[in-house]
This record gives structure tokens, sequence and C-alpha cells, in this order.
């Protein structure tokens, strides 16, 4: 179908997003590697060329989904601790259960997103994992100051954590665990992650 000022059902500023979801239903349901921009085209009713006015080949398409898909977890961390009262392990609870839903309600989303942050050759992922994970970090940072986490380096003291919610969320979304057991798994991460973490007497 030819794209025309008549037919065209998208207008220039959000025909990218257009194809940002319609790239995110084909992800979840067939895979990244099946995702092409002719297709794409079609089934957001745009002619063939259309798609390569906002992305340069299919890998800037996958590129910019992962970088919005760390948006998408930032602003779901933010929004999990700006609605946390201030006990520290509430906080924590509600930002790691944050993150474990995003990652295993958007599992092949979340797989696209983890293969493309240590790409040194697209700064713009790696520039959208730092601040989508920033709000961890700082969490971190207030357990420390306030007396509830071992001191140190910060970022190493998160990776346990990260380490933890990250291999469950993989054994869930690969099929090794039941994501009945979601919530279970993410209280006892956090509490032992809490002990573990609590600076000795």
């Amino acid at each position: 179908m030819l794209e025309t000022a008549e037919n065209r059902p998208y207008h220039h500023g959000n025909l990218r997003r257009a194809f940002l979801d319609a790239a995110e239903r084909s992800l979840s349901e067939h895979g990244a590697e099946q995702i092409s921009l002719r297709d794409l085209a079609r089934d957001v009713g745009v002619s063939h060329a259309a798609p390569r006015r906002h992305f340069t080949d299919r890998q800037g398409l996958l590129d910019a989904l992962a970088e919005r898909g760390f948006g998408r977890l930032g602003n779901a961390l933010r929004t999990a601790l700006a609605e946390s009262d201030g006990d520290f392990p509430s906080r924590v609870r509600n930002a790691v259960a944050a993150f474990m839903s995003f990652a295993t309600d958007n599992s092949s989303l979340y797989e696209l997103m983890n293969a493309g942050k240590h790409r040194s050759d697209v700064q713009a992922i790696v520039d959208a994992a730092e601040a989508a994970y920033q709000p961890m970090s700082h969490l971190i940072s207030e357990g420390q100051q306030r007396g509830l986490l071992e001191a140190g380096n910060p970022e190493r003291i998160g990776i346990v954590l990260f380490a933890t919610v990250q291999g469950i969320a993989t054994m869930i979304n690969g099929g090794l665990i039941g994501k009945e057991l979601l919530d279970e798994l993410t209280e006892m991460a956090v509490s032992q992650f809490l002990r573990g973490a609590h600076p000795l007497p």
C-alpha cells in the first residue's frame, strides 16, 4: 500500500512508536530473529520504505527497542520506590518485585535488553541501562547511609542482589521454575540479601 498524506494512519511523531509497538509484539510472539522492517511496515500499514526514516536498519530497530525497554524498567523501579514507605526492607522488596515482574512479564524484551547493554558501539543502550538501574544503586547507598547494609562499594554489594534476582528471572523465563513461585522466591531473595549484607555487630 502506498503511503500518502491521505491514507497514512500515523503522524510523523508517533509512527516511530507504532513501529516499536509492532516490533515488541513480534518479538514476544516470534523472537528477534523473525523481525523484519518490511513485515513491520505491512503490520503498521505503511510503505515498506517508511521504517528506514526512523531506523537505519533492522539492528537499529532492535537497539531502539532495547533502549525503550530500559526506559520502562527504570520507570517501574522509580514508581515502586516512590510508592514505598520509609521502611528500608519494604523499599527493597518493592523494587525487586517491580524488577522481577518486568523481567518475567517481558521475557523476550528483557533478553534483548541484556544482549545489548554491554555493546560499546551503541552508547544509547549503555546509557539507558545505567539510568534504569540507578534507582537500585541509590537504594543500596541509602541502606549503607542508614547503617542497614555493610560499608563498601555499593555497586559490588548490589551485584549480589542483582545476580540472585536475575538468576531467578532467567530460570522462570526458561521454564526451569514455575512462575507461580515468583513471589515466594522474591521474598526469599530479598530476606537473604538483607541478612547477608547487614553490618556485623
